[in-house]
């Protein structure tokens, strides 16, 4: 778990072969491209635009159900023209789709008054057809100076059409006038099957274009190589015959751009990290726990001078996840659909990376559902072998709110720590060590354990001491600094209240396990009343509760570990060790290499 060290590279050569040697830079991969002409390492707009519409396309085409076999035949594919047919496709869809929806609830209206064709008004003397569907209860306030004809009823509605030269008044008619339109219930009939076979054209159309689904990924990674490549040659600085091109590069690679240099006749300055650089931050860690720097990257990457929190969010996620869920049982569930889009999420890094997440997390949640006990809200009897391996109580308040505080204090003093050794040989790495010295002080008053009660007091002295004096970088020159020295150190304990709050923020851990078990012991319970109290469907209708209350709570269970798994780490934990926000390494490299 680190970040990466960089070292800055200048590469200068000939401005005839700037292009190739850049395409050959493009192909080694491994840098993070400088400006040297005051423009951002980014894709132009249009460049952008057409990118989104390919990738818009493309992911349509892969939502298909039926797809078609490949092509391979490139003379007759044109990426422009193939994407433009594509979302065309889409919108006649969708405009399609939207006729049929209106025509079916239309004709579901017009159903009851039957097939007629209005008369123009001039024909009938200007008298016009005013139609309501009114309850029979309220057909008694229908004023009988109306001329009025009842077309048809059912058990709840009578359908009324007040014959009127205008819309007769709203105290007239119990209820407001329906639109049903002048267009025949058999015209309308006529209007769905066309636009239904027109959809399904369309939608063979659609099946027909995913047989170019390969040619566009690999033609939308030319492109982006290819506009990259621009970008990157808007990037250069170029002087008469010679052109110069910076970038970060990894400090361990540095031999292999020295090699790039000679072979291809280029000049090479190679130069260290000065303090008034701002390099990208480049994360490295084992295959297995990669996992942890996508979920870093999700809120803020740390700064290059900073440290790689991913491996410490890594392992606290899933621990906070397994406290959240406290259920074998579902852990058990989510396992076997990982199972099932493991080969899917093998596919890309970035799913690679998060399908060892949410491995070694429902492994965690496993283990910590026997634990507690839980096996879809039954808790096994103490005899029984599951029963052995129970040995938390999650109705066992005292203990768990215990247990969760504990959690709390020891991820913040994790963080101080860590947070202490990042400014070792520095004045404030002392206030770092002092919020350890206030945390574990008062967590030890709060246990009240026989013999702690001194260390405890001892604890919380030294911490605030260490928090008065050491809380800022402040220059002593003179007696007033020594003043202002004490008053930062006063304004750092203010901070008292905030890790009072932060720590107390991990009781969500117990108290949404404890919600997550209840509610399944609830569903649980239902079920049971249900089919002892019902006779014959009695057994159906617990199954059906039993489904649909537990997939509730699964999806209920997966949200809270999530968001408030994530939450803890990125709110609570960072506010204590990462301060700091860089930016990411982007690596200058093909997305497709050759073959």
């Amino acid at each position: 778990m680190a970040i990466v060290k960089l070292k800055k590279l200048t590469l200068c050569g000939l401005k005839a072969e700037k292009t190739e040697v850049l395409k050959k830079l493009q192909l080694l991969g491994g840098t993070h491209l400088i400006s040297l002409n005051q423009l951002h390492f980014s894709s132009e707009t249009a460049t952008q635009k057409h990118t989104d519409k390919v990738l818009h396309a493309l992911k349509y085409l892969n939502q298909c159900a039926n797809k078609r076999h490949q092509t391979n035949d490139k003379n007759s594919f044109n990426l422009g023209g193939i994407v433009e047919q594509v979302l065309n496709v889409k919108q006649k869809i969708r405009e399609l789709s939207d006729q049929r929806d209106f025509l079916i609830n239309r004709i579901e209206e017009v159903t009851p008054w039957g097939d007629f064709s209005l008369l123009d008004a001039a024909e009938i003397g200007g008298i016009k057809s005013w139609f309501y569907i009114i309850p029979k209860g309220l057909m008694k306030k229908l004023q009988n100076e109306l001329i009025y004809q009842v077309v048809y009823e059912d058990n709840i509605h009578c359908y009324v059409v007040v014959l009127a030269e205008s819309e007769p008044p709203a105290n007239s008619v119990p209820v407001p006038r329906t639109h049903t339109g002048s267009i025949p219930l058999s015209e309308l009939n006529k209007n769905l099957q066309s636009v239904e076979l027109a959809l399904e054209d369309s939608q063979a159309e659609r099946e027909s274009l995913t047989r170019w689904i390969t040619l566009i990924t690999l033609s939308l990674a030319d492109y982006e190589d290819n506009a990259m490549l621009k970008v990157a040659s808007s990037l250069t600085l170029d002087q008469q015959a010679l052109f110069a091109i910076q970038a970060w590069v990894a400090a361990d690679q540095v031999a292999i751009f020295e090699t790039f240099a000679t072979d291809n006749g280029l000049a090479l300055l190679i130069e260290e990290v000065v303090e008034q650089d701002a390099p990208p931050t480049l994360l490295r860690n084992p295959d297995m726990l990669a996992g942890g720097e996508e979920l870093i990257q999700f809120y803020q990457t740390p700064a290059y001078n900073s440290w790689d929190p991913s491996i410490v969010v890594f392992f606290s996620f899933a621990f906070f996840f397994a406290m959240i869920l406290s259920d074998a049982g579902y852990s058990a569930v989510f396992a076997m659909i990982l199972a099932f889009k493991w080969n899917k999420l093998g596919k890309s890094i970035q799913g690679t990376r998060l399908r060892m997440l949410a491995a070694i997390t429902l492994s965690f949640s496993l283990i910590w559902g026997v634990l507690t006990g839980g096996y879809f809200g039954y808790s096994p009897q103490a005899e029984s072998i599951a029963g052995l391996f129970k040995i938390l109580d999650l109705n066992d308040f005292d203990s768990m709110m215990t247990l969760s505080i504990t959690v709390g204090v020891v991820h913040i003093v994790l963080a101080n720590l860590i947070k202490a050794y990042q400014l070792k040989g520095r004045r404030t790495a002392l206030a770092a060590l002092a919020w350890v010295f206030l945390v574990v002080g008062g967590f030890l008053l709060w246990l009240s354990l026989e013999g702690t009660l001194y260390i405890a007091y001892a604890l919380l002295a030294v911490g605030g001491l260490l928090l008065l004096f050491f809380s800022s970088e402040r220059q002593m020159s003179k007696p007033i600094d020594y003043l202002w020295q004490l008053f930062d150190g006063l304004k750092s304990m203010t901070g008292i209240t905030k890790i009072f709050g932060d720590i107390l923020s991990y009781m969500r851990l117990f108290a949404l396990g404890l919600a997550s078990a209840s509610l399944a012991l609830t569903f649980n319970q239902l079920a049971e009343q249900v089919y002892s109290s019902v006779t014959g469907l009695g057994l159906l209708l617990s199954i059906l509760i039993l489904i649909i209350g537990h997939s509730l709570n699964l999806i209920l269970c997966l949200m809270s570990g999530v968001v408030h798994g994530l939450r803890l780490n990125f709110i609570e934990f960072y506010s204590w060790s990462v301060s700091d926000e860089g930016y990411a390494f982007k690596m200058f490299a093909k997305k497709r290499k050759l073959d």
